[in-house]
């Protein structure tokens, strides 16, 4: 299966521009229809290797620019990594040293695919909802939001959630999306704030 994914146009695209995967061109559809990240927005990059959504993002905004995944993460240039589970408190105190203020949460981490839909999915939105609550710590009032689910019977109940904690939500299938796949990304804008004084 492998091979029958690799060779389609965003691949070849991604290796002659210089991304390290096809996932960059799903980061700039979305950049490009909803202006989620500014100029001088600081940026978490949740799940982040093998690193091309932090090459899209480091193009984007001169703040800081943050990648965590389990996994170590080839240098990308004036960004920082760290190999951890964001939803740790430790990670997130780390993130913390290196940044005032969050500005913008991208998640486009998936789990280890079984090939069992319904099984993927559930672990899929578990996934993001470890991300908004990542987000509900770290992120500042007004901040954005972006976070890959597959669809299925636990997505309308996530969606939920993230309206409660955000202004503006969309639900959005980037261009390279790949046909048949449940993949969606959930567009949060203007993050409400914490709840904890309530």
């Amino acid at each position: 299966m492998g091979s029958q994914w690799g060779q389609d146009r965003y691949h070849r695209r991604a290796k002659s521009e210089g991304y390290r995967s096809r996932a960059a061109y799903k980061l700039l559809d979305i950049q490009r229809r909803f202006q989620l990240i500014r100029p001088d927005d600081n940026v978490v990059d949740l799940g982040a290797a093998p690193g091309s959504w932090l090459q899209v993002v480091r193009e984007i905004t001169d703040g800081t620019v943050i990648g965590v995944d389990l996994n170590p993460i080839a240098t990308v240039e004036n960004t920082l990594t760290i190999v951890g589970d964001f939803t740790q408190q430790g990670v997130q105190e780390s993130i913390c040293s290196h940044v005032d203020e969050v500005s913008v949460v991208v998640c486009d981490a998936a789990p280890k695919l079984s090939g069992q839909k319904s099984y993927d999915q559930v672990r899929s939105i578990g996934l993001a909802e470890d991300a908004l609550g990542f987000c509900c710590t770290i992120l500042k009032p007004g901040g954005n939001f972006v976070v890959k689910a597959f669809q299925g019977e636990l997505f309308d109940d996530f969606l939920a959630e993230v309206k409660e904690r955000f202004w503006s939500v969309r639900v959005y299938r980037t261009k390279a999306t790949r046909k048949g796949s449940t993949e969606a990304y959930v567009i949060a804008k203007n993050f409400r704030g914490r709840r904890d004084a309530a």
